[in-house]
This record gives structure tokens, sequence and C-alpha cells, in this order.
């Protein structure tokens, strides 16, 4: 057999024993915890959040903007 042969049989059983090994289950169970973990707590995605951020600060201006209208208003009745 030579060298390359060789090599190639190892790095082929090697690659054989580590899909079959308990690491490769214990992987698959910690995913599968964190995901049912992840699943209860209420979070969003980062998406979900930068559009929520948006819609806060167009809120937030429009509240602003809505408040010097009442404060002009309130100015105007006050003069009366």
């Amino acid at each position: 057999m030579d060298k390359q042969n060789f090599f190639n049989d190892m790095q082929a059983k090697f690659s054989a024993a580590l899909e079959n090994s308990p690491a490769k289950d214990l992987e698959k169970n910690v995913k599968a915890m964190m995901t049912q973990g992840f699943s209860k707590l209420d979070l969003v995605t980062r998406e979900e959040f930068d559009i929520q951020a948006q819609v806060l600060a167009k809120t937030r201006a429009r509240l602003e903007a809505l408040e010097a209208r009442v404060a002009a208003l309130e100015a105007q009745l006050s003069q009366k």
C-alpha cells in the first residue's frame, strides 16, 4: 500500500468514526435542547427588532410634532 492510499484510507476511517461517534449525537442533542429553550423565551429576530425600532422612532417623531401643535393651539387660545 503506498502512502497516498494509506492516508486516504485513514482519512475515510477517521471520518466514519467521527460520524458515528457519541460527540455527533451530543451535538445534535445540545442543538435540540437549545432550540427548545429558545422557543420558550420571548425572543425576536434582529430584523423584527430593527423594524420595531424604526416604528418607534417614527411614532416618537409624530408624537413630538403633535405635542408642538397642541402647545401652539393652546398658546393661541390663551391669547384670545
